[in-house]
């Protein structure tokens, strides 16, 4: 059965793929390490959009327009039979992220509601984020909420559901941002702020914290090896582009985190008194820096109300933007195993609901999943370049990169990147939050049970490699290979 869903153009689908890598990563994450590590941060981090997502975004793309399915099916068909469980492993790990990525959705949804209403004026923020997220039902109905309209829109299909939600959502929240931007540099000493963010100290190269914290972000901020982009590819036209596009997202990607920075870092030091307490406020982590510091600090300007709901609605859209991604990455799974959308797709929202509500009860546990299945992306990242380097790197340059429909000519450059700099950057990153784990717990760091320890991930993702390689042949068997086409 041929797949007759396509995007309606490029800029639909550019608009999508954008729409799932600016997600809230972008907004709760690289400015805390922007702001932490100035501008030596920016040039790594520019630097492995390069030596890191650029190529594997290339890949997906490449994958999934070529196989016309999600990864289980393009493990299967472009690997053999053999790697089938590589693809289930990436297609399970982005899966096991959208379990509590829908509860982040649902936080930002209830913010934005609350700061709409004026709940969020006056008050103690670090009391109410506690007792929002305390065990209550409220993070519940509100992960059920944000889960119930990214279904609606993956029930419509790609042109009617995806393109014309990510119409909607992406250029809506460039606008905010825009206007967070504007109204963060026009706050007092606001200068001290971009000064932090854009000055380069030279000392600061030296620290390999720069590179690996800048390579971690470029790895997960773009979506590069998650399978999202090989999933939005399989609708892809026939003579759609694959190498422009692939800049065009990573640098559009980079660019919407840039205007996310100029809308927090000198808001954070305009409206502390210090340099150190403004860094203080940079550690207190994504979620502390996004749902207990900046409304502190909006609420210290005129138009608290205004500005507060601009900037938990831009959140709200960023992260639903990503969410529809992840859903429609689950809906294309089981299709590829033969099961009609409008059948899989209530599955696949079944099981999000199901499974994302211990993450809507403790912290303890979404933070559990988002170390070990974030750092799971690694592994995925690298089964990509794996992909590439057994079938052949120059052959797939030249087959899938180098032809007439694309519009860039890819040298040499990316054979070395992908059979050689990837894997190493994989290990490198492996081993160093590795490193950190044991740091952070010496005593604990092999126990399968703790928050973020070493031995809760190599537990959950052995198991999970375990059964997907006893299960390969099933998984194969699943794949409906009379849907695939090059």
């Amino acid at each position: 059965m041929e797949n007759k869903e396509y995007f309606s153009s490029r800029w639909a689908l550019l608009l999508s793929t954008l729409g799932m890598a600016i997600g809230a990563g972008n907004i709760w994450r690289f400015p805390r390490l922007a702001g932490k590590y100035g501008g030596a941060f920016l040039v790594a981090w520019i630097i492995f959009l390069i030596l890191w997502s650029i190529p594997l975004l290339m890949v997906e793309f490449s994958l999934g327009k070529s196989t016309r399915k999600g990864p289980i099916g393009a493990f299967s068909v472009f690997l053999g039979k053999r790697y089938t469980w590589m693809g289930a492993f990436v297609a399970i790990c982005t899966m096991a992220i959208m379990f509590y990525y829908s509860v982040v959705c649902g936080w930002a949804l209830k913010y934005f509601a609350s700061s709409l209403i004026g709940g969020l004026t006056d008050i103690d923020h670090e009391a109410y984020w506690n007792n929002f997220t305390g065990g209550g039902f409220q993070p519940l109905i509100f992960h059920l909420i944000a889960l119930s309209l990214a279904s609606v829109i993956i029930f419509k299909g790609i042109q009617k559901g995806i393109e014309r939600a990510n119409r909607i959502l992406l250029p809506s929240l460039l606008i905010l941002l825009l206007l967070g931007v504007i109204r963060s540099l026009t706050l007092p000493n606001a200068a001290a702020g971009l000064n932090y963010f854009f000055d380069i100290n030279v000392n600061s190269f030296s620290d390999y914290h720069v590179w690996l914290e800048a390579l971690s972000q470029s790895a997960w901020s773009t979506g590069a090896g998650w399978g999202l982009v090989l999933t939005y590819a399989v609708y892809m036209r026939k003579d759609e582009d694959v190498t422009l596009n692939s800049f065009i997202t990573g640098f559009g990607n980079n660019s919407a985190s840039l205007l996310a920075g100029l809308a927090i870092i000198p808001a954070i030091f305009s409206l502390t008194s210090t340099i150190p307490e403004a860094e203080k406020a940079l550690d207190a982590g994504n979620q502390g820096l996004t749902f207990i510091v900046i409304p502190q600090l909006f609420g210290k300007v005129p138009g608290t109300r205004f500005f507060t709901t601009v900037f938990f609605l831009g959140l709200f859209f960023a992260a639903m933007s990503s969410l529809i991604a992840m859903l429609e990455l689950s809906t294309r799974t089981f299709i590829d195993f033969g099961i009609q959308r409008k059948k899989a797709l209530p599955l696949v929202a079944v099981i999000t609901a199901v499974l994302g509500i211990p993450s809507t009860l403790s912290l303890e546990f979404f933070n559990n999943q988002d170390w070990v299945w974030g750092l799971g992306l690694i592994i995925s990242g690298s089964f990509f370049a794996f992909a590439v380097i057994k079938t052949g790197v120059a052959n797939f340059r030249e087959k899938h990169l180098n032809i007439s429909s694309n519009d860039l000519y890819i040298g040499t450059w990316f054979n070395w990147i992908t059979k050689y700099v990837i894997p190493v950057e994989s290990i490198v990153m492996m081993v160093w939050w590795f490193y950190q784990s044991i740091q952070w717990n010496p005593g604990s760091w092999w126990q399968p049970f703790h928050q973020y320890s070493m031995g809760t991930c190599l537990v959950q993702w052995g198991g999970l490699i375990l059964i997907l390689m006893l299960f390969n042949s099933q998984l194969y068997k699943w794949i409906k290979k009379d849907q695939a086409y090059a």
